[in-house]
């Protein structure tokens, strides 16, 4: 069983990967188990790739361990480019959200619009492995399909993934929160990653 540590402190995020690479040999260790781990990274990076590589090395430099990190970009098809959240997901503005105060913002964005938007998720990938291996990637292979945020927030909520709330399948007509495997509704993104740490990690 290979063991790779997950850089970030979002369980959600950490279970939800856990689930997508389930059945692989890989074991996803939690950040938060790791208590010597001292302060968070500034993300300032333009891209989701930029993000990816700025945690990934901030926490392998000081757990010297297998380590990737994720991070993604937001984007919506009708709004301004002022509007446009990108990587800038929680913090749109000048403060970062928490999950209702995100639910808020972008139901109301969303509202603006008509009553919803049409978004996709553009994500990337850091593995770092030792000192001389480094992957970087964002291939659209990892890129969610295009899905509905719609200003009426479905009444559940899952920790670390407020927007879920707020998602629609475009195919079904239904929220994210009611497909059944929460979390996953992208089968696209599922294959994605299993392949890239299969293929990376010589599973």
């Amino acid at each position: 069983m290979f063991k790779l540590i997950y850089g970030t402190y979002n369980q959600g995020k950490v279970s939800s990967m856990r689930r997508m690479l389930e059945g692989l040999k890989i074991e996803i260790l939690a950040l938060s188990d790791y208590a010597q781990i001292k302060g968070e990274p500034e993300e300032d990076g333009k891209q989701p790739i930029q993000n990816a590589i700025i945690k990934a090395r901030y926490y392998y430099d000081q757990l010297k361990q297998p380590l990737f990190s994720c991070d993604s970009g937001l984007f919506f098809k009708e709004v301004t480019d002022e509007e446009q959240p990108g990587v800038r997901i929680r913090r749109p503005g000048r403060v970062r959200l928490n999950d209702e105060e995100m639910i808020d913002y972008y139901s109301a964005l969303a509202k603006k619009y008509g009553g919803r938007l049409t978004a996709y998720y553009k994500n990337a990938v850091c593995l770092i492995l030792d000192d001389e291996t480094v992957i970087e990637y964002d291939d659209a292979s990892i890129d969610e399909t295009a899905f509905y945020i719609v200003d009426r927030a479905h009444p559940s909520r899952i920790s670390g993934f407020p927007l879920d709330s707020l998602s629609v399948d475009m195919r079904s007509g239904k929220y994210y929160l009611d497909i059944d495997d929460v979390g996953l509704a992208n089968e696209d993104i599922k294959n994605g990653f299993r392949r890239f740490f299969e293929s990376n990690l010589k599973l």
